[in-house]
């Protein structure tokens, strides 16, 4: 339990029997009538954001969120398979909980999970990734400057867009939160 007074971005709470992070938060004390805390929170699960008051001081319970840094082994029919890098205790998470994340996972990727009372929440991949292009139509020469796009498929099977330069067996880096291509890597 913690109060409002003790809010903090990124703590999770549980209202309702629903975990919440709090993305952010402002003390306000007006000039007339009591203080409050206005915030915004970000269902964990759903990924909702919704703006909730609360009275200053009230109590709020807090939810254990344990993040590791976890290496993903591989796919088991439904469920993705990860490994403590610490215990090397190995945990199953569903497909519906990795989600988009599952279009960047490559074997032996270091992601952090999020557990609650060891049920997996989310999965969550750092900013960027290295990918091989996998497949894509050649360029055309002269194409080179005029700023197109064209579709490619990754290693993992997700199709981004990439300049016309881009050929068959280069390596890009892709943003893991929107898809998009940030740039060559050079070997």
């Amino acid at each position: 339990m913690a109060t409002t007074n003790d809010l903090k971005n990124g703590m999770t709470l549980n209202l309702d029997g629903e975990l919440w992070n709090v993305v952010e938060f402002q003390h306000v004390k007006p000039g007339k009538g009591p203080a409050f805390v206005r915030t915004k929170l970000k269902h964990v699960l759903t990924g909702k954001v919704v703006d909730k008051t609360f009275n200053a001081g009230i109590k709020v319970e807090t939810a254990n969120v344990d993040k590791r840094t976890m290496q993903y082994l591989y796919k088991e029919s439904t469920d993705f398979v990860f490994m403590d890098t610490d215990t090397y205790d190995q945990i199953q998470v569903p497909v519906e909980t990795v989600g988009d994340a599952a279009n960047f996972l490559l074997e032996s990727a270091e992601v952090t999970v999020a557990t609650h009372d060891g049920v997996p929440l989310y999965v969550e991949l750092p900013a960027a990734v290295e990918l091989v292009i996998t497949y894509t139509e050649p360029g055309l020469q002269g194409d080179r400057s005029t700023g197109g796009t064209k579709p490619a498929t990754v290693e993992t099977g997700y199709e981004i867009q990439v300049p016309l330069f881009i050929s068959t067996g280069e390596k890009v880096k892709v943003d893991t939160r929107e898809g998009k291509y940030l740039g060559r890597i050079n070997n």
